[in-house]
């Protein structure tokens, strides 16, 4: 039997993690930083012997090798396993839930109808999540069936909070489309970093150097996007001196097709989404 799950608004809900793999770990230590939930308030179900030992001993948390167990009786079930394991964990869960639990899915490409079908429950919250989601500054993005209570809806909402910000959608399709955005998108702030830091290092730089200048000057420059709320492209503009370096630099961005490739990505990312999914 799990524990009471709490979340702001004084609420308490009995939870179970289904998966312990490096985003559910991510949302657990989230919560439990930020004090959303407390150790006893949660129950890990880990087929993996020595994963099943690091998230007990690291997090002090109840753990189990079987998500039946973890579920039983829980009122918000969040599932958080691979893709390729989603489809013996509804076996197992189906028709085991509480009439009145929530289930929370961070599998990527599982749609709600699967979700429902194989989980025998209406009552279903689907997450798109990132890796940011580690240190707190994460976007999920979600969506829920219409069975879904309006305490279910502050459950979720809170628990994400605590991995950065949240964003609901009434339709589901906008989950493809933030997987190509958001979901897939820290990769292209990785490459783009990367490639910063190994041109600075071309010029003739340090490679600490490089890549300390590079990653701060991404950080920042998202974080007064974000701050002061103004459009990228009076951003962009702002730092841009007619006939200066940047200008040329913008300008060989432009040549190279640069605003073209990354719309081009996204539009890959967004197809295979759709791909997975079942939804091409």
């Amino acid at each position: 039997m799990t524990p009471a799950f709490r979340f702001s608004g004084g609420i308490s809900m009995r939870t179970a993690f289904i998966g312990g793999g490096v985003m559910g770990e991510a949302m657990l230590a989230r919560a439990l930083a930020t004090g959303v939930m407390t150790p006893a308030d949660v129950c890990v179900a880990e087929p993996v012997d020595d994963r099943r030992a690091s998230l007990a001993s690291t997090h002090g948390v109840a753990v189990t090798a079987d998500a039946a167990e973890a579920a039983a009786g829980a009122e918000l079930v969040v599932l958080a396993v691979k893709p390729q394991q989603i489809a013996p964990v509804l076996e197992a869960l189906a028709g085991s839930l509480s009439a009145g639990a929530t289930a929370l899915s961070i599998v990527a490409g599982v749609g709600l109808a699967t979700l429902t079908t194989g989980l025998q429950h209406e009552r279903v919250v689907r997450v798109m999540p990132n890796t940011p989601a580690r240190i707190g500054a994460g976007m999920s993005v979600w969506t829920a069936t219409p069975g879904v209570s309006a305490e279910g809806r502050t459950a979720a909402a809170s628990l994400l909070r605590a991995l950065g910000r949240e964003w609901y959608v009434d339709d589901e399709a906008y989950l493809d489309m933030a997987t190509a955005v958001s979901g897939s998108g820290p990769a292209y702030v990785f490459a783009f970093i990367e490639a910063l830091a190994d041109a600075g290092v071309h010029i003739g730089m340090p490679r600490d150097m490089a890549l300390a200048l590079a990653t701060e000057t991404v950080a920042g420059s998202g974080r007064l996007a974000r701050e002061t709320g103004e459009d990228p492209a009076a951003l962009r503009v702002s730092v841009t001196s007619p006939g200066g370096t940047t200008a040329a630099a913008l300008a060989e961005l432009d040549r190279a097709g640069f605003a073209a490739t990354i719309d081009g990505a996204v539009a890959a990312a967004h197809r295979r989404a759709k791909e997975l999914g079942g939804n091409a």
